[in-house]
């Protein structure tokens, strides 16, 4: 990639997201009332492009390695309220409202854990 082709990538208005060899970047999704992180994911270029049609997030399930829309079996949709991308654009920043419990444990946040001590505590 020349020189130019990264600044615009970093200060121009192109989207122009920098996928990982698996052809994937990172998506974080936060609650967009409170700002608490509900999930960290991946998105392909199919996930990226639904997500910003729709208006509701989908995925990559690496495990599964097939598209996926959250909530599409359980109905805890996430509805997007604004997408953002860093810097070099392989990381994606998602604010939501959540339609039900964003892990599938049954809680709001897959981040029900604090790391204390060497142990995992609940998050009171």
């Amino acid at each position: 990639m020349t020189n130019d082709q990264n600044i615009d990538r970093e200060s121009g208005s192109r989207l122009s997201p920098k996928y990982d060899s698996n052809g994937l970047v990172s998506a974080v999704v936060t609650d967009d009332s409170s700002g608490d992180v509900l999930m960290i994911a991946f998105m392909d270029a199919e996930a990226l492009h639904l997500t910003q049609e729709t208006g509701v997030a989908h995925f990559y399930s690496r495990s599964r390695q097939t598209l996926w829309k959250k909530g599409e079996t359980s109905g805890n949709i996430l509805n997007v309220v604004e997408m953002r991308i860093d810097c070099d654009q392989d990381a994606v920043w998602i604010k939501a409202k959540p339609a039900g419990p964003t892990c599938h444990t049954g809680v709001p946040s897959c981040f029900y854990r604090i790391l204390k001590d060497g142990q995992l505590e609940p998050v009171e």
